[in-house]
């Protein structure tokens, strides 16, 4: 198991958003978490991701075996977590190039081949690598920025925040391509090592990325769990609510 959490609770600014929640992802394993808006799926990421707003009053978060509950986000991104993020700032002063590098491990002055070919793969070109992170940048290229990020950082855990949204569809095959790239996709199953969990509100993403297991977030707990094609056809044919009722049967 890569990632265990285990009857989690979180806070936010005393206010309780998540409860019970329980999720196993396994190596090489893909899930998706679907939930209408505030129903605290990006409450999760974020306390996946350690950020200190987010207040963990019970339960824990094992990582690769370890117990990272009370880890700074740092320490958590060091241990191979990395996310791509809906909305990501601008980051005035710092070059995409060199953030990158730094990703990357690398220490020259001129990014490697290697990152100038993914870079050029996802169309950003030398103009979009010496500016800003971010700044200036179209959703289409923010997208596509996190992306090559995370394949610079190469973590064994990635989460991915509505990698789907405000995108075009040739953007979005581009994405989904990388994204595959990401998880090993192009393994056999049994040689895949990197897992993933994809936030998506529409599901678009899932026709170009295989999901393993889908799970449903309501009012801040799991309220069921299946298979990614079911889940979202149910979903596409009665809405949430249709869960809402199908939980009052359980």
């Amino acid at each position: 198991m890569l990632l265990e959490i285990t009857d989690l609770a979180v806070e936010v600014n005393g206010k309780e958003i998540l409860s019970d929640i329980d999720l196993y992802i396994k190596e090489g394993e893909t899930h998706v978490l679907l939930g209408p808006n505030g129903s605290g799926k990006s409450t999760l990421f974020m306390s996946l991701l350690g950020f200190p707003k987010y207040d963990i009053t019970r339960g824990e978060i094992i990582f690769k075996g370890e117990d990272i509950t009370n880890l700074t986000t740092t320490e958590r991104v060091r241990r191979g977590i990395g996310v791509s993020f809906q909305n990501p700032p601008a980051i005035r002063g710092v070059k995409l190039n060199d953030l990158l590098k730094i990703e990357h491990g690398e220490s020259g002055e001129e990014l490697s081949p290697e990152m100038k070919d993914l870079a050029t793969k996802l169309k950003l070109d030398q103009r979009f690598l010496e500016r800003d992170v971010n700044l200036g940048f179209s959703g289409g290229e923010v997208k596509r920025s996190e992306i090559l990020q995370l394949l610079a950082q190469q973590p064994d855990f990635i989460m991915f925040d509505e990698p789907d949204s405000g995108v075009d569809i040739e953007n979005v095959e581009l994405l989904a391509e990388e994204i595959n790239t990401l998880l090993d996709k192009d393994k056999k199953p049994g040689m895949r090592k990197k897992s993933g969990l994809l936030i998506t509100h529409l599901g678009y993403i899932l026709n170009f990325v295989g999901a393993d297991t889908a799970h449903v977030l309501m009012d801040g707990k799991i309220a069921c769990s299946g298979n990614p094609t079911e889940v979202l056809e149910d979903i596409r044919k009665e809405g949430f609510k249709g869960c809402v009722e199908c939980c009052k049967l359980h």
